[in-house]
């Protein structure tokens, strides 16, 4: 498969079909975790409904911060075990470049957007 057609795979999965992602036999971890995560930000949200004091209010914030740094950087982890591994185990050489210079730069990209 070339970097197209697993592109196009990955847009747009067959009826009925998911895609398998890196982080796909971690998803119910990282769904309990952002459901925790969410729980939290309702916390903010009514502490600072009920005027909290902002050093308590910025505590809970960097909790949270810390909390969705924690996915990010997991995802990020799956996505070069995952993704960059395997387009490295691409058949075609010249395929294979491409396909590892597309996944890396999505990885630093990604990384660049977290860091901003």
């Amino acid at each position: 498969m070339n970097v197209e057609e697993e592109s196009a795979t990955e847009a747009a999965p067959a009826a009925g079909s998911t895609p398998e992602h890196g982080y796909t036999g971690n998803k119910e971890a990282y769904l309990r975790r952002l459901k925790r995560i969410e729980g939290q930000v309702r916390g903010i949200a009514r502490m600072v409904d009920e005027d909290k004091y902002c050093i308590d209010i910025l505590t809970q914030v960097s909790a949270v911060t810390k909390a969705l740094h924690a996915v990010s950087l997991g995802l990020v982890e799956e996505h070069i075990g995952h993704c960059v591994v395997g387009a490295a185990s691409e058949s075609d050489p010249e395929l294979r470049a491409e396909a590892i210079d597309i996944k890396v730069k999505e990885a630093a990209d990604a990384i660049g957007r977290l860091l901003r």
